[in-house]
């Protein structure tokens, strides 16, 4: 965001605009300032989600300096569904990023059985790595899987380079006594995934 008069911080460009046609880029700009403000650094946009990584759709409003319509926007928009949007019994919306979470956030998640295969998309200059040490979760709570092929490859798009998609035994890795969790927008959810359970 660049500074307007006097220092003070202008307001982002709108991702919806008068005539109610959405500006794409405006839209991933927003995005990724949302999965920032909900995933990663909530304090440095003066919000403080609760243990199951909720914030009010005002308070989030008033942070990013953004309206309803530019967040229902991108909370419809994404392909991968990565926000969540519910009104509690007191009538007030709340929001929460589905997953990918960086600060401690219990997400609520139950286990739950898996498919027989699973699919994780990467770059191809990873793959070595992968192959010898298992996909590991990072900086995030879990490994991310996906439940099919298209989706993995997308993901994978994401990286510089070639994309590789990898098919994960899920069930082997269930049957072994793995976890999985289910999140609300259908991504697949594990601690780990050791290079065992990768399928040639």
């Amino acid at each position: 965001m660049r500074p307007g008069r006097g220092g003070i911080p202008s307001p982002p460009r709108p991702a919806v605009v008068d005539n109610g046609a959405v500006d794409d880029r405006a839209l991933v700009r927003l995005s990724k300032r949302m999965s920032l403000a909900l995933r990663h650094q909530p304090g440095k946009f003066g919000l403080a989600p609760d243990r199951a990584g909720w914030v009010t759709v005002a308070d989030l409003l008033a942070a990013l300096r953004i309206d309803r319509a530019d967040l229902d926007a991108v909370v419809a928009g994404n392909d991968k569904q990565r926000f969540a949007v519910e009104r509690g019994a007191d009538g007030v919306d709340r929001i929460r990023a589905s997953q990918g979470h960086s600060i401690p956030v219990d997400l609520q998640l139950e286990p739950t059985a898996p498919p027989e295969r699973l699919y994780h998309g990467t770059g191809a200059a990873a793959l070595d790595s992968i192959r010898a040490t298992g996909l590991h979760r990072g900086g995030r709570h879990h490994v991310h899987l996906s439940p099919d092929v298209a989706t993995a490859r997308r993901v994978g798009a994401r990286r510089s380079g070639a994309v590789v998609v990898l098919t994960v035994d899920a069930s082997a890795m269930a049957r072994d006594g793995h976890v999985f969790y289910r999140s609300a927008n259908g991504v697949w959810l594990t601690d780990a995934v050791p290079p065992a359970y990768l399928v040639a």
